[in-house]
């Protein structure tokens, strides 16, 4: 039976695989995602639609209940991976943050200000106002680059959508971050594509194009290394077995069924399951997912980091336990009255081993 064991005071696991094999080290890292649900500051910003969350606005959104969230989101994040690590998770996506300051506070909240987190974040044109980010440890992960990439939407016809007012619709740009895990060059594409509301299949299109515009960017990336390591994640708004996922990004269910085009969803296997990492009208859904590249698969020690599992974290603290949406995440608001919540969503990271060679 395989035994895993925690060395303190570092990232290194100790695997004895059996009594006929050697034993084997390796370095963990943790990658995660987090949808914050509406990380809002309290200054009403005259060019986006945030007045519900300003102390006189609809959510009534004060400093009080500002400090609570931030709060409980440090909680949560501080928790991430220390199973296998006791830094916790090394780079976590994030999604539903207004702007950087927002996360400047949140990096300060006392059960992670330890760790140093940085970010990366570029304000984006989504008509809330509302942006992707990347947070990092930067004992493990190093930046080198970083972009915006433009989804721009258009109807099923292939024309501009427009607004009420006639004006071009907007989005959240996928967040494009490229940098250096341990050493190892890593891509990473942190995604918030449009939502649902009108209906699944009549705002399929939209979800499609933020799935092929991560496509070109992988495609691109792959034409001058082949062996990229590149990781999709975000709040899709779709599930594993949707167009966008299965078919565009063409995200397989098991590592064996990979070919050198597609990426590794293993979140397949758990929403079949009828696991899910938010609900709605008592139905779960896996919006939330993080996808890796072929060569994250191989598992040579000369190739680096490789994926290990993944992990939907949804601790009993984490859930509704009375109301309307009992047994959902435990959200922030529900229909403006403030419960004190998380997030309406649970947040999912992967865990990469790395083997470390013996002297």
């Amino acid at each position: 039976m395989k035994q895993i064991t925690i060395l303190l005071l570092s990232t290194l696991l100790i695997v004895n695989q059996s009594f006929a094999q050697k034993e084997k080290q390796y370095k963990v890292s943790i990658i995660g995602f987090y949808n914050f649900e509406n990380l809002f500051d309290l200054e009403d910003d005259p060019d986006t639609r945030d007045e519900d969350f300003t102390p006189s606005g609809r959510n009534q959104w004060t400093k009080e209940k500002y400090d609570i969230k931030m709060g409980n989101l440090g909680r949560v994040i501080s928790e991430l991976g220390t199973e296998l690590t006791p830094d916790g998770i090394a780079i976590l996506g994030t999604a539903e943050v207004e702007n950087k300051k927002v996360l400047e506070d949140l990096v300060q909240q006392k059960a992670i200000k330890d760790r140093n987190y940085q970010i990366v974040h570029q304000d984006s044109p989504d008509f809330r106002g509302i942006d992707c980010a990347l947070l990092y440890n930067p004992k493990y992960f190093k930046v080198e680059s970083y972009e915006a990439l433009k989804l721009v939407l258009k109807t099923p016809k292939g024309e501009l959508e427009t607004n009420d007012e006639g004006e071009p619709r907007t989005t959240r740009d996928v967040l494009y971050v490229y940098g250096f895990l341990d050493g190892e060059p890593v891509h990473i594409m942190v995604n918030h594509w449009p939502s649902r509301r009108g209906g699944e299949k009549a705002t399929q299109h939209k979800r499609n194009a933020g799935a092929m515009l991560c496509k070109e960017k992988m495609d691109a990336i792959k034409k001058k290394d082949p062996n990229a390591k590149i990781i999709v994640m975000g709040d899709m708004n779709d599930d594993p077995t949707s167009p966008s996922i299965k078919k565009i990004l063409k995200g397989k269910k098991t590592e064996e069924q990979v070919g050198e085009d597609d990426m590794f969803n293993p979140y397949y296997a758990p929403f079949k399951k009828g696991i899910g990492t938010l609900a709605y009208r008592d139905a779960w859904s896996l919006f939330d997912q993080v996808l890796v590249s072929p060569s994250l698969l191989k598992k040579n020690h000369k190739d680096g980091f490789f994926f290990h599992k993944a992990n939907i974290y949804n601790k009993k603290y984490l859930v509704q336990k009375d109301g309307k949406y009992k047994g959902y995440p435990f959200r922030t608001f529900s229909f403006s009255v403030f419960q004190g919540g998380f997030s309406d969503h649970y947040p999912v990271y992967n865990v990469f081993l790395k083997e470390v060679k013996a002297p």
